[in-house]
């Protein structure tokens, strides 16, 4: 079970250097130009956790994205897009720079990012798939296409963005969101509280979270930063008219991401370390 661990020493070297090369902007991810494969290579899980240290946040976002996105959900999520027919196209209407779009579009669905001008853009402003995923800059309320299936990620803090989405009438809506209250200023840290309910004609007809757990690198590593605990949350509701189905666990391949692989690794070592305290060894 922890035979991989053997290998613990290369992997914090490498780690910690990656951690460094994205801190000087010596990541491809920050290259614009160069292909989405390349740019989210190695990318480390660090900086889907942490912004980069010279972000200002008056005037930018997360540095990549708020989250760590995992590929079983966006392959869950492209299922029941699917559902609708192959010319279906999703809206994703809190676009930021489009990487969690992106990774969605990469699952073979048709994604569009709607990219507020009003909207604080993340650190790297773009870092979207154009092979794959289409950016406009526009509001949702001005959308006047169709919108059969609503990818809302992360709805901004202490909005709700939900009427202007049921405007739309759409067949599917996916909701990606917290209910963390930032210590900082005491307001929801996506949304509000009533934001994420759906009723008549809607169903909810999936769900699940994802525990980013407090001091996920620190406890391993204490020379990195500590994070707080941090519960996301989905939520997929189907319009009553279009029945959906979930999908069977071997149609998520679930090939993982770079810092999917390195998360499984972290996870690892904190069930080894939790194993020994247990022996009562100190770990």
């Amino acid at each position: 079970m922890f035979e991989s661990l053997r290998n613990m020493d290369s992997f914090t070297d490498d780690m910690f250097n990656r951690i460094i090369a994205f801190q000087e902007k010596e990541h491809p991810a920050w290259i614009a130009e160069l292909p989405f494969d390349q740019r989210i290579k190695d990318l480390p899980l660090h900086y889907l956790i942490f912004s980069n240290g010279d972000r200002d946040p008056e005037k930018y976002g997360p540095t990549v994205a708020p989250y760590y996105p995992l590929q079983w959900e966006m392959q869950r999520f492209a299922h029941y897009v699917k559902h609708l027919g192959g010319d279906t196209r999703v809206w994703d209407v809190h676009a930021g720079n489009g990487f969690i779009g992106s990774l969605l579009a990469r699952e073979g669905v048709t994604v569009t990012g709607l990219r507020d001008p009003d909207s604080k853009p993340n650190q790297i402003e773009d870092f979207f798939d154009p092979e794959h995923y289409q950016m406009q800059t526009a509001s949702l309320d001005s959308l006047n296409s169709p919108c059969d299936v609503i990818f809302s990620s992360w709805m901004p803090a202490n909005q709700n963005y939900t009427p202007e989405i049921l405007k739309h009438k759409p067949k599917l809506v996916i909701f990606i969101y917290t209910d963390h209250i930032r210590q900082d200023t005491g307001l929801r840290q996506t949304g509000t509280a009533d934001a994420f309910d759906l009723h008549h004609p809607y169903e909810l007809i999936d769900e699940w979270s994802v525990t980013r757990q407090e001091n996920l690198l620190r406890e391993i590593w204490p020379d990195l930063t500590g994070n707080i605990e941090e519960t996301r949350k989905i939520r997929i509701y189907g319009h009553r008219d279009h029945p959906f189905q979930k999908p069977a666990a071997t149609q998520e391949t679930r090939s993982d991401y770079d810092w999917e692989k390195e998360l499984e690794l972290v996870l690892l070592a904190h069930k080894a370390k939790e194993l020994v305290k247990a022996r009562g060894f100190p770990a």
